[in-house]
């Protein structure tokens, strides 16, 4: 592992504070939070959605302290396995899943999700279905050639990855690095979905300003196409307008993609 990422990754262990970094998912009190969320969530629903991308495993790489990625993909997979690489963020989402006091409260991002699916008042079971499915919340380091080390786990049917990428890999050699190390956790013919934003230098999680690698359209599809990806679909969005003024983070735009892996 490079220097620079082993630095980055000690500083996430030192000095992330999950229940800082949870502010942005305060639906209505974050104008970045929200423009991300809104975004992510809505391209989630669309490609899990009943006759979109389902199977046996899905492994969520750099999950964080945060479940608004899986909540469509849990009524789509049978197992679901969150991963990243701080102790309290793992330890954060494990207070949630196993409903311990003072847990993140998402019940109003769940409801969103559940108004998307059609049914807002199912939202306490999709909840369930969530703590049912996640199965395991394990350590990851995208930077290793095998990045969930030493756990040995079945070759997934999805790997998703959220916000997580642009954060863990400070050069473009790390994020195509990533990208290869990320493959060997799919299946032959299994699908990648990566979300994020485009040419994010820093986000901010309280006072602490958070290096991000600024990510390309072109580099984004290239890498994932020389890492032995065949791409499938790519929804991007301008910045809203009326989070320009928000210093928190200077992305953009924001992008999901979905791609295959070749064999």
């Amino acid at each position: 592992m490079a220097l620079q990422e082993s630095t980055a990754l000690d500083f996430y262990q030192t000095y992330f504070e999950p229940m800082v970094y949870l502010d942005y998912f305060k639906m209505g009190q974050s104008p970045v939070g929200d423009d991300c969320l809104y975004f992510l969530l809505k391209h989630y629903n669309t490609i899990f959605k009943s006759g979109g991308l389902k199977g046996k495993l899905l492994i969520d790489i750099g999950s964080g302290p945060s479940i608004y990625q899986l909540l469509s993909a849990c009524e789509s997979f049978e197992e679901i396995i969150a991963t990243d690489y701080t102790d309290k963020n793992r330890l954060e989402l494990e207070k949630w899943l196993k409903k311990i006091p003072g847990a993140f409260d998402w019940s109003p991002v769940v409801k969103y999700v559940c108004e998307l699916e059609g049914d807002r008042d199912k939202w306490a079971d999709k909840e369930e279905r969530l703590r049912r499915t996640v199965t395991q919340v394990l350590k990851c380091d995208v930077n290793k050639e095998q990045p969930l080390e030493p756990a040995v786990l079945p070759l997934a049917d999805c790997v998703l990855s959220s916000l997580c990428l642009e954060a863990a890999c400070l050069t473009q050699e790390a994020f195509r690095a990533a990208l290869r190390h990320i493959r060997t956790l799919l299946r032959p013919r299994g699908h990648l979905v990566l979300g994020g934003g485009f040419d994010t230098t820093f986000y901010m999680v309280g006072a602490k300003k958070f290096p991000c690698l600024p990510l390309k359209e072109k580099f984004v599809c290239e890498a994932l196409q020389k890492s032995g990806f065949t791409i499938e679909k790519l929804e991007t969005a301008p910045r809203a307008a009326e989070t320009m003024s928000d210093e928190q983070s200077d992305y953009t735009a924001m992008f999901v993609v979905v791609a295959q892996r070749n064999d």
